[in-house]
């Protein structure tokens, strides 16, 4: 545990109370404190009895009275204050497995941590959840939880998972809807392994539990070329891609007779795979999983169709600058910017696609590629002023590449302005314009 109080927001609750940086929180009312979850659970209410320990060791009691809801103001040493709960399972498709070595030591960490599925949306297999972990999210009803679900039987599941205890956990999944827990649930679609009978069986079975399933993102698998030593997958191949989207069509239109609402969606990969348009904005029912990236492109098109549509005069043109981004996405930024050249007709705007050769020529979407790619394949090109990249390819909240380059380091290799862009149309609009939001 790690409830040592290392900020407290000024005029806070805390503060007002006569809290201490330092001193560490044991309890509430009769609530232990163990982490983020109980601190949040039994902090909600209006009036709060603290015993906190001083760091001579001395314990006391505080009385304080709040707004309901209302966030106490405190900082600890660490965001869980508590461990973070590692992966115990070896998936057959798992990315960080097929990582190369020598990248830096975070990326190689696999959380499968209940807590972060709820605070941060991270995704949790169950297989390291205790029945007392179980009980203890059913009775603080933490809700939503994303659960990488991958295939409802239970044999199945443990062989994908590489964990005997992969298709036993998916009791708790039954639990957590029957206790009405929402539950946004994810399918790594692996050719040959949980497609065709296995995944309209999946789709089937989960969707039967809306609606505390709210929805289920199918994504496809992705392969990187350092693969020695794992178990053998196929590639989602264009025929693959429409086999699954048939299948996911099929259980919409089930889903939309029973349900009114279709509950599972295809990850827009999936869709550059088959090479088919994308759906519109109705298809996503709200965009429940856009961080699966699911609906990230049509709700970009529709922010951008939004933004564009206030402009009512022919809007004046930048200088010349450069879009890079993986491969898949490169059409879609060609069609988007020239959406922008029938109101900026001067628009001088170069797309170009990068290959990943990092990881891959398999690996084609833009949160994978590395500055050293960005860096050879661009050098010598005539960039104009600026180069845009999407946001998701630097890590860390910072401005650094999955291989350690800095975007610093890029605009001096290339010698031009390097600005990132968010995943958000009305955003990408003003950097293109140069326009100061």
């Amino acid at each position: 545990m790690s409830a040592v109080i290392t900020h407290i927001d000024p005029h806070s609750p805390a503060e007002k109370a006569g809290l201490r940086v330092g001193e560490t929180l044991l309890s509430i009312g009769e609530h232990p404190i163990h982490d983020v979850m109980d601190y949040k659970f039994y902090a909600y209410d209006a009036h709060l009895t603290l015993t906190l320990r001083r760091e001579n060791g001395q314990e006391h009691t505080l009385r304080l009275r709040k707004r309901e809801g209302e966030d106490l103001g405190l900082d600890f040493e660490t965001y869980l204050m508590d461990a973070q709960k590692g992966c115990a399972n070896r998936c057959v498709f798992c990315f960080i497995d097929q990582l190369p070595r020598g990248m830096r030591p975070s990326l190689y960490f696999k959380d499968d941590d209940a807590r972060l599925s709820f605070l941060l949306g991270n995704y949790i297999t169950m297989t390291n959840l205790s029945d007392e972990d179980a009980d203890r999210i059913i009775r603080m009803h933490i809700s939503p939880l994303n659960i990488s679900v991958h295939t409802t039987d239970p044999e199945l599941r443990s062989r994908m998972l590489g964990n005997p205890r992969g298709g036993e956990s998916l009791r708790h999944l039954y639990a957590f809807a029957k206790a009405g827990i929402r539950i946004h649930a994810q399918i790594v679609c692996c050719p040959g392994w949980n497609d065709g009978p296995a995944l309209e069986k999946t789709l089937a079975e989960l969707s039967a539990l809306h609606p505390a399933v709210e929805s289920i993102a199918v994504v496809p698998v992705g392969l990187t070329r350092h693969r020695a030593h794992l178990p053998p997958l196929e590639p989602v191949t264009e025929p693959h891609a429409r086999e699954i989207l048939r299948i996911i069509d099929a259980q919409r239109a089930d889903n939309r007779e029973k349900y009114g609402c279709c509950v599972v969606s295809a990850a827009d990969e999936l869709y550059l795979k088959a090479h088919l348009p994308l759906p519109g904005p109705e298809y996503y029912e709200g965009y429940l999983q856009l961080d699966n990236g699911v609906g990230l492109m049509a709700l970009f098109e529709e922010e951008l169709s939004a933004a564009l549509a206030c402009e009512t005069a022919e809007l004046p043109a930048p200088s010349p600058f450069t879009i890079a981004c993986g491969m898949a996405a490169a059409p879609f930024m060609e069609r988007m910017t020239e959406h922008i050249r029938q109101k900026c007709p001067g628009l001088q705007c170069r797309v170009i696609g990068v290959r990943n050769d990092f990881f891959g020529e398999t690996v084609d979407v833009s949160g994978l590629i590395t500055g050293g790619d960005l860096m050879r394949q661009l050098k010598g090109n005539l960039l104009g002023d600026r180069l845009l990249l999407p946001i998701v390819m630097l890590r860390d909240k910072q401005d650094v590449f999955l291989d350690d380059v800095t975007r610093e380091e890029l605009a001096r290799a290339l010698g031009v302005t390097v600005q990132t862009v968010d995943i958000d149309g009305g955003v990408f609009l003003d950097t293109v314009l140069e326009n100061e939001r």
